[in-house]
């Protein structure tokens, strides 16, 4: 589906005929008419994606011959006449439409592209063929969004790890040293004693004691088969966040039909992500397995499994050893996808066997991960949380 023209950042108004000429294409100038000049760099834009022929000469194959130059230019026409938002949607279209996987490997092309996550998943599971000249643009290309996502999405998981962790040390039995006045005053305004003109504090709570050790474990456990490339860069993103708070131990472990413990390199997503190999089998049960090594005190523990559950390995033996996680006081969480787009592609079957184990699944934005974290921490009910976010989990089998 051709974008909307009128989304698009014009200095000129555009008519009702010539909006529909923009979507339609050329076949549609008989009956709509055609277009100012203005609109013609546009519309050869468009028609480069959309209509067969592929005007202005882009290639409708990939490759590294010719057409590499004619993509370059491409690029640089759709920023001009489009915002980011509808630049992004035709990138994606162009990948698909024209099989410009390969184009990725030109760095001309990389210079001029238009940085998101789509792409960045597309880096990522080329990493492994990119030529040596071209690799220090893709990084790049992949740090710039990276840093917009830290800057967008930092703040909210510090503010609500932390504040759940807060809330979750509180003590109630406070030394006079340790109490907080200010959460003892709130708490106890209803004992105000007017006659006496004072506060009677039936409750008092204190600052957490302080610990050396971390108050929480979280594990992400992350499938990199190709469909979950979008949440390997958001869980990137996440993991590296709450890696650098001291009162969590974070672990991040990819996995396909072999298990990878990327966790030495949290402190820097970019080197994380080049790290990863999308695509391959999937061997859950493994990978959870070698999660559950990891955990030192079940009832402090976090296990957050990022997969769409299409099972490689052996179901019965996954469901075995969830079961074990759930009963030693694990906090155990399965989401289906991290990501901005839809619902995902998922094995409803096995989604549905676990929910009936107390591992609830459900697909998450990014922007709702922070406070899913903070629940988790919490010990709250995360099925009653995704409800009042609006999130739909996976029922039990009746």
């Amino acid at each position: 589906m051709t974008p909307d023209p009128l989304a698009t950042e014009t200095t000129e108004s555009i008519s009702r005929d010539e909006r529909w000429r923009l979507v339609l294409g050329s076949d549609a100038e008989g009956n709509c008419g055609g277009l100012p000049k203005a609109l013609q760099g546009m519309d050869q834009a468009l028609a480069a994606l959309y209509e067969p022929n592929g005007a202005n000469g882009l290639s409708r194959r990939g490759g590294r011959g010719g057409s590499s130059p004619n993509v370059a230019r491409w690029l640089g026409d759709i920023r001009k006449y489009f915002p980011s938002s509808v630049v992004q949607l035709m990138q994606r279209d162009a990948l698909q439409r024209l099989d410009l996987r390969q184009m990725l490997l030109e760095k001309e092309m990389l210079e001029n592209v238009q940085p998101d996550v789509h792409m960045v998943a597309n880096l990522i599971a080329l990493s492994s063929v990119i030529p040596s000249e071209t690799r220090d643009t893709a990084r790049m290309v992949v740090r710039q969004v990276v840093d917009e996502l830290l800057r967008k999405l930092e703040e909210p998981m510090r503010s609500a790890v932390s504040g759940a962790l807060d809330r979750a040390r509180r003590n109630r039995r406070p030394r006079h040293a340790e109490i907080d006045w200010h959460r003892t005053i709130r708490a106890n305004l209803r004992h105000w004693q007017a006659d006496y003109k004072t506060l009677v504090p039936q409750q008092l709570i204190g600052y957490g004691r302080k610990s050396r050790k971390p108050q929480r474990e979280v594990v992400l456990c992350i499938d990199q088969s190709g469909s979950m490339a979008e949440s390997v860069v958001y869980s990137s993103i996440f993991g590296a966040v709450m890696a650098s708070l001291p009162a969590v131990s974070t672990r991040l472990v990819v996995f396909d039909t072999e298990v990878v413990d990327m966790t030495e390199q949290l402190d820097d997503p970019v080197d994380l992500l080049f790290g990863v190999q999308l695509g391959g089998g999937t061997d859950i049960h493994r990978a959870v397995t070698y999660c559950q090594g990891l955990i030192r005190e079940p009832h402090s523990a976090i296990l957050v499994l990022i997969s769409d559950l299409y099972e490689g390995g052996v179901e019965k033996k996954l469901l075995a050893r969830a079961q074990e996680l759930v009963e030693a006081g694990v906090q155990f969480i399965t989401l289906l996808a991290l990501r901005d787009e839809g619902r995902p592609s998922y094995d409803k079957e096995l989604a549905a066997k676990l929910a009936a184990l107390g591992v609830p699944s459900f697909a998450c934005t990014p922007d709702a991960f922070p406070g899913l974290m903070a629940a988790a921490i919490r010990r709250e009910d995360i099925n009653q949380w995704a409800a009042a976010q609006g999130l739909t989990t996976t029922r039990a089998q009746q």
